[in-house]
């Protein structure tokens, strides 16, 4: 048998590591770099959506056009031009875009924690 029951939940907005433990300094290091990290994703999701978005309006395309060229639903080509970004992996976003005809290039930096 599966145990299922929620023993805790960390409110939002609450430090997740300060509530599994760690010590403060720790934990605070570690929700720093964690937000940063899902700010970071939550940007290059924004910016695959506008290359995406500009592509459709440019190519003067309907939603159903677009979504036979990148192979999804029309739903989620609104999904797409919404930037609704939760819904979408980045692989998914470049994917999108290889069907354009675009070549997607990623830079990676160094970041210190």
């Amino acid at each position: 048998m599966t145990d299922t029951d929620i023993r805790h939940v960390t409110p939002a907005g609450f430090n997740l590591f300060a509530d599994l433990g760690f010590d403060a300094e720790e934990a605070q290091r570690l929700d720093t770099a964690l937000r940063a990290e899902i700010d970071n994703a939550q940007r290059l999701k924004r910016q695959l959506m506008d290359e995406l978005s500009a592509w459709i309006e440019q190519s003067h395309l309907k939603q159903a056009q677009a979504a036979e060229i990148l192979m999804v639903s029309r739903p989620r080509v609104s999904d797409v031009v919404n930037r609704k970004d939760g819904k979408f992996t980045i692989d998914a976003l470049v994917q999108m875009l290889s069907r354009t005809g675009r070549t997607v290039q990623l830079s990676v930096q160094v970041a210190r924690l």
